[in-house]
């Protein structure tokens, strides 16, 4: 019988492809997900990829009383918890909506596996680490003041799950992304935002395409080569990957023999940074497209620069990320085009 592991998020960007990538390594992916920041568009990608759409429910993690219902009776091995918001700027401007969303919805999970399954990835995030005094991070860095109050979330619910570890003997990994970017190399699946764009690389391929007049530089007066900020990114589908490689991880853990929880944490990057500019000109050589951008002022919230060190995630889960910066850029723009043809399918 197949491992069940269930997806919080898995309609969304990263849990779509981490739903494809468990699928393939031989689990059978439930995916719970309430549509609010995503669209049944992706559910439709997952099954055009693998052939046939994995169990689905949409519900909402901060509806308890339904949560609870569909826990009761779910037969789980484990839990990836993607499920939250995660907009930087979003976060400066409406504080209380990611505090309500991000916090809840992990403590009313918690609370309810308790009696069915503690295997527990968490989606972190590099925003845990603030702005670092060294480079590249470590994840013995400690964490920083967060620059956003998604970033503040991410450092509470890693405080939470540590805790939780040592009262409930969950076996916890939280894996630190720095920044997801690109698509599935079908293109039937990838970064789809509602409205405008938050994140670099959508707002790139949609100025690119003409659904933007043009792309905002948020500042080129940062002490960086170029002005502009620096983020180590990375492949969606290489941080899928990662997530299948935890899991496995996890499920070698034997709680019955256990005193006390496992707590882990990993960075998963490429363990190098590039520049808002340098990822703006590969787009533009690996595509041979010319992109209207031009320079803005400085976004509140944006941390200047951060890369990580991977050496931790490379030994202890036997991962490393296999894409660059161009094949980042190559299956974004095809996803963008694959959108384009089938704008008329997607449903809020």
């Amino acid at each position: 019988m197949k491992p069940r592991i269930l997806v919080t998020g898995g309609a969304g960007y990263i849990g779509s492809h981490t739903v494809v990538e468990l699928a393939n390594a031989g689990y059978e992916p439930i995916i719970l997900d309430d549509l609010c920041n995503s669209s049944r568009f992706a559910l439709k990608g997952i099954e055009k990829i693998l052939g046939y759409l994995p169990e689905f429910h949409k519900i909402d993690l901060l509806d308890y009383p339904n949560l609870e219902s569909y826990l009761k009776t779910a037969d789980i091995q484990g839990t990836i918890h993607f499920a939250a918001y995660k907009a930087v700027g979003e976060s400066v401007m409406n504080p209380l909506k990611y505090y309500r969303n991000n916090l809840d919805s992990l403590i009313n999970l918690l609370y309810l596996l308790k009696e069915r399954s503690k295997n527990f990835i968490f989606s972190s995030s590099c925003t845990v680490y603030g702005q670092p005094d060294h480079l590249p991070v470590t994840e013995d860095s400690e964490f920083k003041k967060a620059e956003s109050p998604y970033g503040f979330t991410k450092q509470v619910c890693e405080r939470i799950l540590s805790d939780t570890v040592l009262a409930e003997k969950y076996n916890v990994i939280a894996l630190r992304y720095f920044n997801p970017v690109g698509a599935h190399p079908t293109h039937f699946i990838g970064e789809l935002p509602l409205g405008v764009p938050q994140n670099l690389v959508p707002f790139i391929t949609q100025a690119a395409i003409g659904k933007r007049d043009s792309l905002t530089v948020f500042g080129n007066d940062y002490p960086t080569p170029d002005g502009s900020c620096i983020r180590d990114y990375i492949h969606v589908v290489d941080v899928a990957k990662a997530h299948v490689k935890a899991l496995e991880r996890l499920m070698g853990f034997t709680p019955e023999k256990q005193e006390k929880g496992n707590y882990e944490f990993y960075n998963l990057g490429t363990g190098k940074g590039n520049s808002v500019l340098e990822v703006i000109h590969a787009f533009e050589k690996v595509n041979k497209v010319k992109l209207p951008y031009h320079i803005g002022p400085r976004r509140s919230g944006d941390v200047i620069q951060i890369w990580g060190d991977v050496k931790k995630s490379q030994e202890g889960l036997h991962w490393v990320a296999e894409r660059d910066l161009n094949d980042m850029m190559e299956t974004a723009w095809n996803w963008e085009k694959y959108l384009q043809m089938h704008a008329h399918e997607i449903q809020d």
